[in-house]
């Protein structure tokens, strides 16, 4: 258990760089996504073929695998809608919503017995969230939009519970970013016919930044987080999701001066939702003793 908290907690340093790299590469939402995906796909596809470590599925896995990926790119899509129509701080914090949702839906999904503990937890992010939507309306299409985002990367994480057992961790990840990538390339025609661009080809600065996404905070931090999974719940991942906000919230400030830009009900929210991620890692560090003395 300890090791699969360190890996988790790695992978959540990683995704930390995400929002700012969101907005360091010029960009739409869509485009940044399917280059994101496509990288990562390329490049695991040549990793663990090189390495002879591709994993063979049936026919049936491979189409759940495709499906679930889907939910991760749709997923990436409100997440960086979500940075762009307002700003790092908010996009990140929004995230932190994931929680709540994963409490109500893993009961149902993964045969879970309903955690009234989970849903309080939950529900202290969701009050924090409310804190900044209430009070700051400069922002609140970026926070419905990140509010969407919640919701899917929730699914996906329930959906991936059941699956993460049976699959190789990598072999899993490439298999649903290509469903992710199918499915983003499918709709890029009507996306791009109502969001049009200039061009759809990176400049070299995006290019240098969409490649440390894709590798360091996809393909090493999706990794880590799969590995993780064997070992604790899809909420524990989730709630432990939400410092994702504080490191991202931190480099925003640090990078963009974002922090002239709040006012003091972001800070009570980003507190609420600290206070959460603290009390639930002290509940799974409990419940891992009790195990080991009995």
């Amino acid at each position: 258990m300890k090791d699969a908290l360190i890996k988790l907690h790695i992978s959540v340093f990683l995704a930390g760089f995400t929002g700012v790299l969101g907005v360091l590469i010029h960009m739409n939402e869509g485009l940044l996504v399917w280059y994101r995906i496509m990288i990562t796909v390329v490049t695991l596809f040549a990793l663990l073929k090189w390495k002879n470590q591709l994993q063979e599925v049936s026919s049936h896995m491979v189409w759940k695998l495709l499906g679930i990926g889907t939910l991760i790119a749709l997923h990436w899509v409100f997440f960086y809608g979500s940075i762009k129509m307002s700003n790092v701080s908010i996009g990140l914090v929004c995230f932190a919503s994931t929680g709540l949702f994963t409490a109500l839906l893993e009961p149902v999904f993964n045969e879970r017995p309903f955690s009234w503990p989970d849903v309080g937890l939950g529900l202290l992010s969701l009050l924090g969230i409310i804190l900044i939507f209430q009070f700051d309306t400069r922002y609140r299409d970026g926070i419905i939009a990140g509010i969407v985002s919640a919701i899917l990367a929730a699914l996906f994480s329930v959906l991936n519970k059941r699956q993460v057992q049976k699959v190789e961790p990598r072999t899993m990840m490439i298999y649903e970013l290509s469903g992710g990538l199918l499915i983003l390339t499918l709709l890029m025609p009507i996306y791009l016919h109502y969001y049009p661009v200039e061009t759809i080809f990176p400049s070299l600065s995006d290019w240098f930044w969409l490649l440390i996404l894709s590798w360091l905070c996809t393909v090493l931090a999706m990794d880590l987080m799969l590995q993780a999974l064997k070992k604790v719940s899809a909420f524990t991942q989730n709630l432990s999701l939400n410092l994702e906000p504080v490191y991202g919230i931190l480099l925003a400030f640090i990078l963009f001066q974002e922090n002239e830009k709040l006012n003091t009900s972001f800070y009570a929210g980003v507190a609420l939702i600290t206070v959460s991620v603290l009390f639930q890692m002290i509940r799974v560090i409990r419940k891992h003793q009790q195990k080991s003395n009995i």
